[in-house]
């Protein structure tokens, strides 16, 4: 996928894009990139315009919501959807104050050689946010665009999926309904940087996971399934403070199963997590150790990749 940082293409090929913050690429997103994918005719390309920030961080300040992915989890994710090209652009003045007819005409249409555009039914631009679907598809179709606006995806009981909801359900720890909304296992992946040293000389050796600016599931103990280097280990995840020893930061530290590697400096990713049980402070490490031998049990055996 060809990522362009700025609203300018030098190729002209004919565009279909789908436009939105996609945070999270969930099922309803993927309907999007469809839609997308199906107004592709023979020598055209696909591409997706988002934003390198929430475009709340712009508008109001201060209440932007936490991200389900972080930027390059959303690219990878844009990829497997098969957009062939990315337009990642900053949420600023020069989008939000653009007048809607501007932002059609001239930057879609005459900067981008866009021929098709996909968007969410509820989407709106421009602004004072004047643009919504009607107005999009009245001056697009005006100009032999092709347009569609995607009515909300729903889950089995009818209920909307939405980047809202499944962050409730992340910051609750129900991790296995929002990989089902997601329609992808929600993923922690960061560096492994140096800990304390206390799971080693207690026989559990974890990896303490720096994990980029993005939304964690509750604290809390989680078995899952961690990769490296592309290999699946079964692991057990324990997401809090460290009460049993007063610790202050929130940390993210993997225990893995039948891995005896030092692996500082180098990425791992975490997946597939399940819920099971509440941090707490113990009255001492042995305590603790007993809890954790415990924990072990509910790792699952993953089936190697």
């Amino acid at each position: 996928m060809k990522i362009h940082y700025s609203l300018d293409r030098a190729d002209k090929t004919p565009l279909v894009l789908a436009i939105g913050f996609f945070d999270g690429m969930h099922r309803g997103h993927s309907d999007i990139a469809r839609q997308t994918r199906r107004l592709r005719q023979p020598g055209w390309s696909t591409g997706v315009l988002t934003f390198s920030n929430h475009p709340s961080a712009f508008l109001r300040p201060g209440t932007e919501p936490p991200l389900i992915t972080t930027p390059e989890e959303r690219m990878d994710l844009f990829a497997r959807a098969g957009y062939e090209e990315c337009f990642f652009v900053p949420f600023d003045a020069n989008i939000a104050n653009q007048p809607p007819g501007d932002f059609l005409r001239k930057t879609l249409m005459e900067r981008l050689a866009v021929r098709g555009v996909v968007v969410g039914r509820t989407f709106r631009f421009g602004k004072g946010r004047a643009g919504d679907v009607i107005s999009m598809a009245r001056i697009l179709e005006e100009a032999g665009v092709a347009f569609r606006a995607v009515e909300n995806t729903a889950d089995e009981k009818g209920a909307r999926i939405s980047s809202t909801r499944i962050r409730e359900l992340i910051a609750g720890g129900d991790m296995q309904a929002a990989d089902h909304l997601l329609g992808h296992a929600y993923e922690l992946r960061g560096k492994v940087v140096a800990g304390v040293g206390r799971g080693h000389r207690m026989g559990f050796p974890t990896a303490n996971i720096e994990v980029p600016g993005k939304l964690l599931p509750k604290d809390g103990v989680y078995a899952g399934i961690a990769r490296h280097e592309g290999r699946d280990y079964a692991t057990l995840v324990s997401i809090g403070t460290n009460p049993t020893f007063n610790g202050k930061t929130r940390t993210v530290e993997a225990w893995l199963r039948d891995f005896h590697d030092t692996i500082y400096g180098r990425e791992l990713s975490l997946r597939d997590l399940r819920f099971v049980r509440e941090q707490r402070k113990f009255e001492n490490a042995d305590e603790l150790l007993a809890q954790m031998e415990d924990d072990a049990r509910a790792v699952p055996y993953p089936a190697y990749g």
